[in-house]
Formats: structure tokens, sequence, C-alpha cells
């Protein structure tokens, strides 16, 4: 009998549905007609024992304990899907050979693999285990995948990269957060104050970013604008461009602060002649946008729906477990194996059947165009979501869910369009002496973009993100090298500098997904330039959401500010525990063990050395930060562990 184990009941179901019929139907697993069988987890069905486990004194928090490291870890289970662990022990023993259904990533590698480790199973039929790897719920996608199993043995890396996250988490996140509530209670702080590899970083972004919009004084700065005219009356405009002479009256920014150098530009200008300088004409290419990975997808619904991290993750996962209209959720990928390109036919079809209005004015998408999208080299485990070959039923969807199919479906479509061409023509004009420039975009074959002008209009918002803030949409009339022109006047433009604006959503997973910008350490920054990121694509939502849970962030509409128990925490904390260095190199080092370029150990020795560190600096100083701060949090006794979920704790 092959048993197969998948990570969630919708997915052991979706695999059923292609195996022979008729089926029975047991309590927590499925057997086909031939014998095979079907069962799941129900997410992990196991976690990290909590610190009691090794030592009944860890009940009580105590300073002297700490660091808690196990010599030997042990795993529990949980008490809610205890029951279907027991069903997994006896279909364990009875199959001849099992199949790891767990979901396209590490943590779904994990959850099947641990299981499997936990039920004893050894020898050559550990050895033979396979891996199926499902990312379309749909039967014919199932039967696909059903045919290019492979072996477990080579997806060991990504499991031991998921253990090693796992147990770095539990000790990191475990004896920090026992650390920081201990000496919080010193100053009267009565809460529990949670502290986490990834989470903690995260608060300290919105905490530093709070706090240079509070300290952030505004200055002026001025800029000059050239009001043009050609013989025959055609005007346009031309921007100051300040020369060398000028740095010592500019910011860092190349603004320029002086009034007095700007009014002198003005009045040198005005009534003078003006020579066209250089004149480029450019046609310019731009290819389609790449098709979605989770975080690209919830930074763009944020923009553009007001939609949160959570809510679009969410929704994803009904979109592909309970519709299966689009393709696994929770990835980190923008791209598409070369093999999939010959299902584009059948997925444009059921895309064009269920959202014509997509395409409503636009031309024809080419099914036999192929995109940089299509790259096997930057697929893995999993790869970008797009749209399944199921008809969408958009009356049949919630709004969320109707949105967001068309969004991804309308990336997916983009991809067989062909490259947006524009003619750009950029300008120098010199006047008195003085640099001025102007540039204009013109469209020539709209091609992807259509798809995009016609969504943006209907939203009222810019066709795309690299037109906002563009000043090369004035258009220019017909102008040669060497031309000369009248400035009618010189405009002086005076600006404040604005703070920064407090985190979104959005912005917030941006800086998650791209955390390289936040790092000091230049070296760090080269390192992060291939891995880069504070959590994963499936963890980040999770994060955010546990800031909100923890009375740590506060939203004020749509932006998000760090509640007094936030800044408190940060501000107690050491910066290698708040800023985004420490966490981001785990995720380079977890990366480089699923790829066998870093070992399990080498990855271990020196967490705990740094965690040593760590917990004697908490040991000697006090949270004074937090002394006269109230607690958010519901009140817990100190006796028995925190009995929040253990990897939760530690993120």
């Amino acid at each position: 009998m092959i048993l197969y184990i998948a990570e969630k009941p919708s997915l052991g179901r979706a695999i059923a549905d292609v195996l022979p019929k008729p089926h029975k139907k047991g309590d927590g697993f499925i057997t086909a007609a031939n014998g095979d069988c079907v069962s799941w987890c129900i997410g992990h069905l196991l976690e990290q024992a909590e610190p009691d486990a090794y030592d009944d004194a860890f009940k009580s928090w105590k300073l002297e304990h700490l660091p808690i490291v196990p010599q030997t870890w042990k795993l529990q289970p949980k008490p809610k899907t205890r029951s279907q662990l027991t069903v997994l022990r006896k279909l364990v023993k009875q199959a001849s050979s099992i199949i790891n259904a767990g979901d396209p990533d590490r943590e779904g590698q994990l959850l099947v693999d641990e299981v499997i480790s936990y039920l004893g199973v050894k020898g050559d039929k550990l050895n033979q285990v396979q891996r199926l790897l499902i990312s379309d719920l749909n039967p014919q996608a199932v039967k696909r995948a059903l045919g290019q199993l492979r072996s477990n043995r080579e997806f060991v890396p990504l499991s031991t990269s998921a253990l090693a996250r796992s147990r770095a988490d539990w000790l990191y996140g475990m004896n920090m957060t026992r650390a920081y509530t201990i000496q919080g209670r010193k100053v009267g702080y009565q809460g529990v104050l949670s502290v986490g590899r990834v989470q903690t970083p995260v608060l300290g972004l919105v905490v530093r970013r709070d706090d240079e919009i509070a300290n952030f004084t505004p200055k002026a700065f001025y800029e000059v604008l050239a009001h043009l005219l050609t013989d025959q009356q055609q005007a346009f405009t031309a921007k100051w461009q300040p020369s060398e002479a000028c740095q010592p009256y500019m910011d860092e920014d190349g603004r320029v602060l002086a009034k007095g150098l700007a009014e002198n530009v003005v009045s040198r200008i005005s009534g003078k002649p003006a020579e066209i300088t250089k004149l480029e004409a450019k046609d310019k290419r731009q290819n389609p946008p790449l098709p979605y990975s989770l975080s690209a997808l919830q930074i763009d619904a944020a923009k553009r729906f007001g939609l949160s991290a959570k809510e679009v993750l969410d929704t994803c996962q009904s979109l592909y477990e309970r519709h299966k209209l689009i393709t696994y959720p929770r990835s980190d990928s923008r791209y598409l194996p070369k093999e999939q390109h010959a299902l584009a036919p059948k997925v444009l079809d059921a895309v064009l059947k269920g959202a014509a209005g997509l395409v409503e004015g636009c031309d024809g998408p080419n099914a036999k165009l192929k995109s940089k999208a299509w790259d096997d080299s930057k697929v893995d485990a999993h790869h970008a979501i797009v749209p399944t070959e199921k008809v969408a039923n958009l009356s049949a969807l919630s709004s969320n869910e109707a949105k967001l199919y068309q969004h991804v479906a309308r990336q997916y479509l983009a991809q067989f369009y062909p490259a947006y061409v524009y003619a750009e023509t950029a300008v120098e004009v010199t006047i008195a002496g003085g640099l001025f420039t102007t540039k204009a975009r013109q469209d020539k074959t709209l091609g992807w973009k259509q798809l995009f002008k016609r969504a943006a209009a209907s939203q009222n918002q810019s066709s795309s993100n690299e037109d906002e803030n563009d000043d090369s949409v004035q258009s220019l009339p017909p102008l040669a090298k060497g031309q000369i022109l009248q400035c009618e006047r010189g405009e002086l433009l005076e600006k404040m500098t604005q703070a920064p604006k407090h985190f979104t959503d959005a912005t917030l997973l941006g800086a998650m997904t791209g955390i390289s910008r936040y790092v000091t350490d230049s070296e760090i920054k080269k390192i992060l330039k291939e891995t880069d990121g504070l959590g994963t694509e499936a963890t980040r939502a999770g994060i955010i959401e546990l800031l909100f849970k923890r009375g740590y962030l506060v939203r004020q509409g749509k932006a998000i500010k760090a509640t007094p128990v936030g800044v408190g925490l940060i501000r107690s904390l050491p910066d290698s525990a708040t800023t985004p260095d420490m966490t981001a190199l785990w995720e380079n080092s977890l990366d480089a063990i699923s790829q066998k370029r870093l070992k399990y150990d080498a990855f271990m020795q020196p967490l705990l050395s740094q965690l040593d560190g760590l917990i004697t600096q908490a040991s000697n100083q006090l949270p004074s930060a937090l002394q006269g701060v109230a607690s958010t949090a519901p009140k817990r006794s100190f006796k028995k562990p925190y009995k929040k979920k253990t990897n939760t704790i530690a993120r």
C-alpha cells in the first residue's frame, strides 16, 4: 500500500480525487480502489517541546536557568491534532511505501518529514520515501505532478534548513523572551515581553521610522524652471541643473538651500536666448512585469486595494484550496518553469472565459510569445503565482477573491503581449551659461501596457508604478540641436523637505522583502544582494499581525505606528536584537543549508555563542525604558511557560 501524507486535508482530497475510484472514506484518511491511501497532517502535528519537558525546574522563569539549550531535542504532539497523529501512526506501519506530499516549501518539507521520523520510519522504507510537489489543486495538474515524483532524499537539505530555523527560533525566542520578561518585572512591567529574531527587527523598523518623523525638521529648498518659447510660439519648460560651483549651497541630496542663488538664476535667464545643446530621441522597450510572488502581490494589493498582508494571504489561500483558481500562493518566486509554457493555451482560454473583462478593448494575448518569466534557473520548489486551467465564476467569489484573482490573471496575461515601446526625448538647454533639462515620453506600441491602462482607468489610478512622480510626460514641440529659443521667464519654486512617511502594510512588507536597504554594514549588504528578506513569504503577514496582537503596533488609518510598549521594548534591547542584520544573515545561512553550501552545525554553533552574550547582557541591564509603561497584553503567570505557539514566540 502506498501512503500519501499531505500537509492539509484539502491537498489530501485533491490527491485522492485522481486515484482509482470508488473511494472509501475513513476517519482522517481516504482509501482508493487499488488499496493506496491518502492521509494528511493539519498543519504541524508536532511542536518543539516546552522548556519544562527537559527539566521540571524550568516551569519557573529564572535568570539563572538561562540560556536553556536542549542537548537532545524533543518534539511533542500538539494536543488538538493528536488523534490525526494516531491515524498516521497506524497507516505508516501498514504502508509498503510513503510519499511526502507537503506544500512545496521548506516548512512543508519539514512538516511531513518530522512526522515520518517521529513515527519511527527507518532503513529502506525511509530511503525509498518519495516527494510529490503540487502547486495546483486541479485534477489535471495533480496527475501531472504524480507523474513527476522525486526521491525525498533530494530534499534533505531543505528539511535540514527548516529544522535549523525551528530550533534556532526556539533557542533565541524562548531565552530572550524569558530574560526580558523577568527583567521587565523588576521595573514594574507586568506583561510578557516577547522577543523574536524576525518580529523584533520588524518592530525596530517601525520604531525608528516613528522617531525619524518625530525628530524631523523641515527645511526649504529651491528649484528654477525656465519657460521656453520656439519661434512658432510653442511653449515648454525645462528645469535648472545646478553646477559644481553651487555645491556649497546644496544638501547631500542635491537640493539648493540658498534662496538668493536661485533668485539670481531667475533674474539671469528671464528674457534671454536659449540654445538646445543636446537632443536625444530613443525608442525604448519595457518588457512585461513578472508574474507575482506572494510578497509582490501583497505589496501591490495593499497599494491598489488597501488590503493587509494577512487579508491577501488568506484570500489567496481560499482561491488556491477552495476555488482551485490559482497555483500555490506562498511562493517567493516570480518565474515559471519552461515546460509550463505548454499549458499557456489552456490557462489563457480559462482566463478569457472567466474574466473576459480583463482584455476588453485590448488586443488578444498571443500564446506563442514567451516572456522572460519562463526561466528554469530561477525556479526551485515553487514557481510564481498564476491562474490555473479552471474557469472562474467571478459572481461566486467574494469581492476580495474576485479582485485578487483578476490581479493575478492580468499579470499572467501580460506575459503574452509584446513589449511596451515608447519614444523618449531628452533635451538639454543652455541659458546664460546655465544648464536646463527636460524630457518627454511618447507611446509608440502599448503592448502589455494596454491591459494595465484599462485597469488604471477603471480604478482612476496611474497605469503603472513607473509613471508615478515622473516628470517625463509633458509633450514637446518639434526641436533640433542648435535651435535657438527664447526664455520667456524664469520661475522660482520654493519647496519644503518632507519627513519620511509612516509605514503602511505595503511599505512595511516592502521593507521586509528588501531589508538590505536598512542594513548599515557594507559587508552584510553584499551578502544580502542575493538572499534578501526578513522572514519568508509564508510568515511575513503573520509576523505583522502578531505585532498588532501583542500590542506593539497600532493602525491609524493606513499608517502603522509603534505603541508605548513597542517603543519601550525596542529601547530596552541591544541594537543587534532590533536591527535586521542578524536575522537577515540567518536567512542567508538557512538558504545556504538548503542548497548544501553550509552544514547545520556551522550555523548553530555561532548562534549559541551569540546567545550566551545576549543573555549575559540582558542579566546585567534593567529595561528602564519600560518603567511606568502599562502592559497591553493579558496577564500571565510566570511560573508556567508562555503557552503561545513556540515558533510564533521565536519569530
